[in-house]
This record gives C-alpha cells, structure tokens and sequence, in this order.
C-alpha cells in the first residue's frame, strides 16, 4: 500500500467545525471524504511535529485532533530528518518563518513516503516551493513524495 504522510492542516481541517467561509468549507467536506472514501487505501503516517501543532490552539479542537491521530504511526524526527530540513531552509525552498513546514516535508522525504498530504498551499503545495526542494532532496539522495491536497488525491 501506498504511504500517505498526514501534515497538520489535513487534521485541522477533518477536526474543526464547519466553517462559514465556502473555500474552506468545501476543503473540509473533500478532507471528510477523503477520510471515508480513501484513508483505508493507503497506509498513513504523521510525526511528533504534527502532533505538536495539533495540540496547539483551542483545547476542545486539540482534542479532537489528537483523537484521530491516535492510532496513526509516529515517523522518526532522526538526524537526517533535522538535517534535511535546515538545508531546505538554507537553499531557499522554504522561508525561515515556514521551517516547521520544511520539518513536514524532510520527514516525510526521509521516510520515503509516497504522499505528503497537506491543504497548506502556501509553503508546502506550492509548486515553486517544491520544485526547489526536489532539487535540494535529489542532490542528497532522497526522492521527495508527491506532495498535494485531499482533492488530488481522492481518485476516481
């Protein structure tokens, strides 16, 4: 089976209220359906930085977080991983304020993970941001997961 990385704004989005914008309202209804039509095809991962950010905020949404996370596996935050994600901010492909998104994408590049599953579009699928970190991934051995949103990922 495939192996899906689960950033955070994929939980926040399955665990938070219905929300009156309609973007982030259809993002949660595909997140959902994501949840019940495809999660059992592939299996899932997070690591302890989702776990961290998940905990952040209201409690009551924490909690609600961390329940579905509960029986998803831990990916390692090794050397290799805190290595790959520093040289992913020292080149270029993340900003400095977005290291906790560079954390994301060298775990989930470390662990040879198919997917990295995110609706943050802003520094983790977004194209000229992953373009530059395939770059810095391939140059040390590592081949970046396919990095995109529910929606590319719901199949048929």
């Amino acid at each position: 089976m495939a192996k899906v990385y689960l950033e955070t704004s994929f939980v926040s989005y399955l665990a938070a209220w219905p929300s009156r914008d309609l973007i982030v309202a259809g993002h949660q209804q595909i997140t959902h359906e994501w949840w019940r039509r495809r999660r059992a095809g592939f299996d899932l991962f997070i690591s302890q930085r989702v776990i961290d950010e998940a905990i952040a905020g209201d409690r009551e949404a924490a909690q609600r977080r961390l329940a579905l996370l509960e029986v998803v596996p831990l990916l390692d935050l090794n050397a290799q991983v805190v290595r790959l994600a520093e040289e992913l901010v020292a080149q270029g492909a993340f900003p400095e304020v977005a290291s906790a998104d560079a954390v994301h994408v060298a775990v989930a590049t470390v662990h040879a993970m198919d997917f990295l599953l995110t609706w943050n579009c802003r520094h983790i699928a977004n194209a000229q941001n992953v373009r530059t970190a395939t770059g810095i991934c391939r140059a040390r051995g590592f081949q970046i997961p396919c990095i995109c949103t529910p929606e590319e990922l719901m199949g048929e």
